[in-house]
């Protein structure tokens, strides 16, 4: 069964479905919806998409630890991303994503990361470095993430 999870739906609904986090640049009026355009891609494939762009975000919101709806959302990604079978990230050049570098260094010894850093990503020397260190899969398109998503999924 194929299903979208966003924050704040429950992630205890998943159970033990294969899942795929959405990783990456998200910045509100610079950064594209890719996240739809991976989910369109993946449909029909037995799999939960986690993906953190959460409909109702309110950029107005204090991002301190005592506000409840902040603290929500980036408990929701933490927890997301620790149950997740993969995790992709996507590193839109036009943006600088410091919690997409947060969480590649969270995850990048889990094993189960694959990395698109576009040339053009301010800190995309960064990335390859890390990448490389710990042997994370990199791939230089979004229709490359996609490719390798969905060769990983099938393997």
């Amino acid at each position: 069964m194929f299903r979208v999870f966003k924050p704040p739906m429950p992630l205890d609904e998943v159970g033990t479905q294969r899942s795929l986090f959405l990783a990456g640049s998200i910045e509100m009026g610079v950064a594209e919806d890719w996240q739809s355009r991976v989910t369109n891609a993946l449909q029909g494939n037995d799999l939960a998409i986690l993906n953190p762009r959460r409909e109702e975000w309110d950029s107005s919101w204090q991002q301190v630890i005592s506000n409840p709806q902040f603290r929500e959302q980036v408990e929701w990604e933490i927890a997301a991303q620790e149950r997740a079978s993969l995790i992709v990230m996507y590193f839109e050049p036009n943006t600088k994503s410091p919690i997409t570098l947060l969480e590649l260094g969270l995850f990048a010894r889990t094993g189960k990361l694959i990395v698109c850093c576009p040339e053009g990503f301010w800190r995309k020397g960064n990335v390859d470095i890390v990448c490389a260190t710990f042997g994370i899969p990199t791939v230089q398109s979004l229709d490359d993430l996609i490719a390798a998503t969905m060769s990983r999924l099938s393997g």
